[in-house]
C-alpha cells in the first residue's frame, strides 16, 4: 500500500457521505480528518507538518491548503472561492451514521448538550451515543457570552436532522434538567423520535385518577424506590403535557432520577438515561482527551464549525473501526471454551448481560487501528456502528457518600417532609 492509500479510501467514503461538496472542500475535509487521526490532535501546524511529509510536499504549501479550507468566503484570495455551509453535512453526517450501522440494529440513542471552551465559546450539540462514545451530527457554536435564546439554534439543529432516520426504527432524544423545555419536548415529537428529557424532582404532576398535584419526588422519598406511570406533568396549564414519567432514586445520589418521555411506563426503563452521560465522554475526547481542540486559537465561530466537522469525521470514523475492532477483540478473547466453573468466567460475568468494562474507548481503539493500518501496509478497515445492550439496571456513583454525609442528608430531608407537613396542616 502506497502512501497515499490511506487517504484514497478515506475520500471513498468521504465523498460518499458528502456528494454535495465540491473536490476541494471534500480534499480539504479529507486532509483535516487524517492529519488528525493520525496525529491524535487538531493542531493546525502539527497536521500540517504531518502530511508534508507524507505528501511530499512544501509545508507551506500544505499548511495554506488546510487554512484555506476552514475560511470565510471573504478571506480567501480569488473571486470562485466558496466556503463550507457547514449545516449542510448534519444530514449526510447522520445518514452515514445510519448506514455504518449493522443490518440488525433499529434504534439509536440521541443526547442534546452544550459546551464550552473557557469564556471563549459555547456549543449547543446533538450527538448519537453508543458503546460509552458520542458522535456528533449538528452543531452551533455562539460566543460564550452571546446574548439570546437558545430556542431558534436547537430547532435549526433538529429540522437539519429530521427524516434523516428511517421511520421504523425507534429513537430516543436525551436532554438534562437544563435544557427541557415544552416546545423541546414537541419539536423531538414532531422528528418521530421519543423525547427522553429529565426534569426536576419538585415539578408537579397529576396521576391518573387523581385531583391534586403533588411533587414527583414524593412517589420515590427514599433510596431504592422506583416508580413510573402516565400522569399529566406540570400545574401549569401553558406548560403541562400528558406524559409518562419514569422515577428512581439509585442508593449514593442526593435524589431521584425524573424523566419525562411519551413512551407508554412498560415500553421505557429510567437506566436508559445513563446513556447520556456519554455525550460528556464525547467533548473529553473533543478536548484534552484525544483531539486537542481546548488548544485551538480560532477567534471566528465559522471556522469553529468547520473544524468541528473535520474532528466529527475523524471521530466518526475511528469510532466505526473501534467498534469493529472491539469485536474482534472480544471474539479472540472469548471464554466460551472454558467450565463454568473456571474463576475466569465468574471474574467476568457481567449483570443482566451488561458488557464488560472496556479497557480502551471504542474512538481510541479505533484510532489505533488506523495507525496499525499503516504500519502494516494493509488495506483501511471497514468500520460499523455496532450496537450493544442499552444499560438495563442503575450504577452507584464511584464514591459512595460517608455514614455523616448520609445522615446529615436524612435530617435534611426529615426537615423538609415536616416543613411540607405544616404547610399543608396550615392550609
Amino acid at each position: 500500500m502506497n502512501r497515499h492509500h490511506l487517504l484514497s479510501q478515506w475520500l471513498d467514503q468521504v465523498s460518499t457521505a458528502f456528494p454535495h461538496l465540491r473536490s476541494s472542500q471534500l480534499n480539504g475535509l479529507v486532509l483535516w480528518s487524517v492529519g488528525m487521526t493520525l496525529l491524535g490532535a487538531c493542531g493546525w501546524s502539527q497536521i500540517s507538518a504531518l502530511l508534508a511529509c507524507v505528501l511530499g510536499q512544501s509545508e507551506d504549501a500544505v499548511a495554506q491548503r488546510l487554512r484555506e479550507w476552514y475560511l470565510d468566503a471573504h478571506d480567501k484570495c480569488g473571486d470562485k472561492r466558496r466556503e463550507i455551509e457547514v449545516s449542510t453535512c448534519f444530514a449526510s453526517l447522520l445518514r452515514w451514521v445510519v448506514r455504518c450501522c449493522g443490518p440488525h440494529t433499529r434504534r439509536m440513542a440521541l443526547a442534546l448538550d452544550a459546551t464550552t471552551l473557557g469564556e471563549r465559546w459555547t456549543v449547543l450539540s446533538i450527538c448519537v451515543v453508543l458503546r460509552s462514545c458520542s458522535i456528533p451530527v449538528a452543531w452551533k457554536v455562539l460566543g460564550a457570552h452571546e446574548k439570546g435564546s437558545w430556542r431558534p439554534h436547537w430547532e435549526g439543529l433538529l429540522a437539519h436532522l429530521h427524516g434523516c432516520v428511517p421511520g421504523e426504527w425507534f429513537v430516543i432524544v436525551m436532554a438534562d434538567r437544563g435544557l427541557y423545555a415544552q416546545w423541546l419536548y414537541e419539536g423531538i415529537r414532531t422528528c418521530g423520535w421519543h423525547p427522553f428529557l429529565r426534569i426536576n424532582g419538585n415539578c408537579k404532576a397529576r396521576r391518573v385518577g387523581s385531583d391534586d398535584f403533588e411533587m414527583i419526588a414524593q412517589w420515590v422519598p427514599t433510596p431504592g424506590l422506583s416508580w413510573k406511570g402516565r400522569v399529566e406533568c406540570f400545574a401549569s396549564k401553558q406548560a403541562r403535557v400528558n406524559a409518562t414519567v419514569l422515577v428512581h432514586w439509585e442508593e449514593g445520589y442526593e435524589g431521584p432520577w425524573v424523566v419525562l418521555t411519551d413512551l407508554l411506563p412498560q415500553e421505557a426503563e429510567v437506566c436508559w438515561y445513563r446513556m447520556r452521560t456519554w455525550v460528556e465522554t464525547g467533548y473529553k475526547d473533543f478536548k484534552r482527551g484525544l483531539w486537542g481542540w481546548h488548544h485551538s486559537k480560532m477567534t471566528q465561530a465559522g471556522r469553529v464549525e468547520r473544524l468541528w466537522l473535520a474532528m466529527a469525521v475523524a471521530q466518526l470514523m475511528s469510532v466505526s473501526m473501534g467498534c469493529v475492532a472491539e469485536e474482534q477483540q472480544r471474539a479472540a478473547n472469548s471464554e466460551q471454551e472454558l467450565p463454568a466453573s473456571h474463576i475466569a468466567r465468574k471474574k467476568r460475568c457481567r449483570p443482566n448481560h451488561q458488557p464488560r468494562v472496556r479497557r480502551l474507548s471504542c474512538v481510541v481503539r479505533g484510532r489505533l487501528q488506523v495507525l496499525a493500518t499503516v504500519l502494516n501496509d494493509e488495506p483501511l478497515l471497514q468500520g460499523q456502528m455496532l450496537d450493544e445492550p442499552w444499560p438495563q439496571d442503575m450504577q452507584p456513583p464511584r464514591k459512595l457518600p460517608s455514614a455523616s454525609e448520609r445522615h446529615k442528608r436524612e435530617k435534611k430531608q426529615e426537615r423538609k417532609r415536616r416543613a411540607r407537613a405544616r404547610e399543608r396542616a396550615s392550609a
